[in-house]
């Protein structure tokens, strides 16, 4: 239920600031405008707001799939606390993936940035946690491999393409929202971690 709601706002808030350029940029993340005018908001409300329909599709895309299963999955671990800390996970995870890109840019008054991309990977990474050995498939690569395996090649992908730069992709809050992710998941349920490792050790 959470989810769809997420993504409800995140649809109706992202198509609204589509054809509104002068809310849109209010809401975006600019490190400068943040340290400089203490526009704080700007950590949360870039992660409402997306370029296009297609890094609209994408993102919300992706947060179903893997979204709606954490979701449950907190509501099982945590009890009555599920709720809370799925929303604690979702949008601590646009921020928390903004920080390294705010430390890099805060006297850049150029730098923006925007979308879901950070939450989403917090998600994601929180998913593999929990269930490390679950087979994922992807379009880039069409063929089956275990979440945690899936998760160690992203981290480098993202490490590796962030450090090259030159792209309008956000490679920095995909990385940092996934490390956010999964310490968040583990911090929250310690157990999570011994029980990771048993699965993808095959309990040796």
């Amino acid at each position: 239920m959470i989810t769809l709601l997420i993504i409800a706002i995140t649809v109706f808030i992202s198509i609204t600031t589509m054809e509104n350029h002068t809310l849109k940029n209010k809401m975006m993340f600019n490190a400068y405008m943040i340290n400089h005018r203490k526009e704080w908001w700007r950590f949360f409300s870039s992660g409402l707001i997306h370029a296009d329909w297609m890094h609209l599709g994408f993102n919300m895309f992706s947060f179903y799939m893997f979204g709606r299963a954490v979701e449950d999955s907190f509501a099982y671990l945590f009890d009555g606390k599920g709720a809370f800390f799925y929303l604690i996970l979702y949008v601590g995870g646009i921020a928390m993936s903004s920080l390294y890109s705010y430390e890099k840019n805060k006297q850049n008054i150029y730098y923006n940035a925007l979308g879901a991309s950070g939450a989403v990977s917090a998600v994601i990474f929180a998913y593999i946690i929990i269930a490390p050995t679950t087979k994922l498939m992807f379009l880039f690569l069409p063929v089956p491999i275990p979440a945690y395996l899936f998760g160690i090649i992203y981290l480098g992908i993202e490490y590796y393409l962030g450090k090259k730069g030159n792209t309008n992709i956000g490679h920095d809050a995909h990385f940092w929202g996934a490390i956010y992710g999964a310490v968040l998941t583990i911090i929250l349920k310690p157990a999570l971690f011994m029980a990771f490792i048993y699965q993808i050790t095959g309990g040796l």
